[in-house]
């Protein structure tokens, strides 16, 4: 094994609660960009055998536009190993981990229903609900953002996927659960009241398993089918009933089957959540922090959208994916075993020197901006277009009908090595009265 080893700083998600540990990735890249860290236990979670973490924009692009030597499939997409052969083959089967060519036939099947046309009809909606959010907290003087923020990214999925209104918290507990299953405050999200809840709402709530904790005191992985009973039990439940019109309903007569339609469910109602609910308060600080640009937003709208792009390569929602080698290969020097982990680090590639010249200024003017906030090649984003959608309506909203908007205390941040999250951000502003 070449390369340097290194501190597992970069990986421990305790890191990520204080910041992303932008020096410590700029140092690597100079020393080694392609570089073994070890895998420690975290918490309840068992030690993994350690990967090679890529941090070059050009080798992180590289990596992610050929799944014929990095493969998602192998060992799927997130760092931590499934914790059996059953769970594997479970996260095997969705879209996100298979690779060419199975995986061009789901992806076929999902994009029909996120054309740009498609969406360019969410957009009045999706407008008008971010606006309607604003203006709902306007006389308060102040809220906490983060919440207010992931209203609409669940409001938008359960309007899209035919999820009735009654059950939209249950979208934000499972994102909740999934994602932040590192952080104690969202492992064990259960805010949907089932007084409130549809009927298919209250009988899925009945699978959820009340512990993930096994009688020897493994822990169940959070991704697993079996932590994710509720979740599942929902997805068979609309699989036999879509609401006519929607993406789901789409999905299923374009040829899903039952398994494929329950595992794009889990994609969509987590995938197409936490982005934006990391996103969006994320975009938020970044330009709270930086009041020129503050200012420049706001009475520049027709800078909306690069200014969007420059947020998303300066906090970019999700930091880093997985791939397996598939066979031995070198990068960057490194010589790299079939079999081994490799991890692209979105956060280091967006802020490449190579790539963006000055690039830990935050500057909503830059352009060109080669983020790959969205990955690259065969897995690049299907909904990234509609997260634009939702990042500029808001963030336009809360700039433009919030008076004197600052910041009312620290963020706290979520305690995550994948997703780039806050749990809260306290916010003010100026009343008429």
């Amino acid at each position: 094994m070449t390369g340097s080893e290194v501190p597992a700083d970069i990986h421990h998600p305790e890191t990520y609660a204080h910041g992303v540990p932008y020096a410590r990735f700029r140092d690597l890249r100079e020393r080694s960009p392609v570089h073994w860290t070890e895998e420690p236990a975290v918490g309840p979670w068992p030690a993994g055998p350690g990967y090679w973490a890529v941090l070059r924009h050009a080798d992180v692009k590289y990596v992610l536009r050929t799944p014929e030597i990095f493969s998602s499939h192998l060992g799927a997409t997130q760092i931590s190993d499934p914790d059996t052969p059953e769970d594997l083959g479970f996260v095997r089967s969705m879209m996100l981990n298979q690779d060419p060519p199975a995986h061009a036939r789901l992806r076929r099947i999902v994009a029909a229903a996120f054309t740009p046309r498609a969406v360019r009809e969410l957009e009045a909606v999706i407008g008008a609900r971010a606006r309607a959010l604003v203006d709902g907290v306007a006389p308060l003087g102040a809220a906490d953002f983060a919440e207010l923020a992931a209203d609409l990214p669940v409001w938008t999925l359960a309007h899209v996927m035919g999820v009735p209104e009654q059950d939209r918290r249950l979208l934000y507990d499972w994102s909740n659960r999934v994602i932040g299953y590192q952080d104690p405050d969202h492992a064990g999200s259960a805010t949907a009241d089932p007084g409130t809840l549809s009927p298919r709402g209250r009988a899925a709530l009945a699978h959820r398993p009340a512990t993930l904790v096994r009688p020897d005191g493994s822990m169940i992985s959070p991704r697993s089918r079996e932590a994710l009973g509720d979740m599942f039990a929902y997805a068979h439940s609309l699989a036999d009933e879509p609401r006519p019109g929607s993406v789901m309903a789409h999905m299923r007569e374009a040829g899903l089957t039952r398994d494929e339609f329950e595992t794009m469910f889990f994609l969509l109602a987590v995938a197409g959540n936490e982005t934006l609910r990391n996103g969006i308060p994320g975009g938020l600080l970044t330009l709270l922090d930086h009041p020129a640009q503050y200012e420049l937003f706001r009475t520049r709208p027709e800078l909306t959208a690069t200014a969007v792009e420059e947020i998303l390569r300066y906090w970019p929602p999700v930091m880093d994916f997985r791939r397996t080698a598939t066979r031995d290969t070198e990068l960057a020097g490194s010589l790299i075993r079939r079999g081994e982990k490799v991890v692209v680090f979105h956060a280091s590639a967006n802020r490449d020197e190579r790539v963006f010249p000055d690039p830990d200024r935050f500057d909503i003017t830059r352009t060109p901006n080669d983020h790959v906030s969205f990955g690259f090649g065969p897995h690049v984003c299907l909904g990234a277009h509609l997260a634009r959608v939702q990042l500029r309506a808001v963030l336009r909203a809360a700039t433009d009908r919030l008076p004197g908007l600052e910041r009312a205390g620290e963020p706290v941040r979520l305690a995550s090595n994948f997703q780039n999250g806050l749990k809260h951000l306290p916010v003010r502003w100026r009343t008429g009265s």
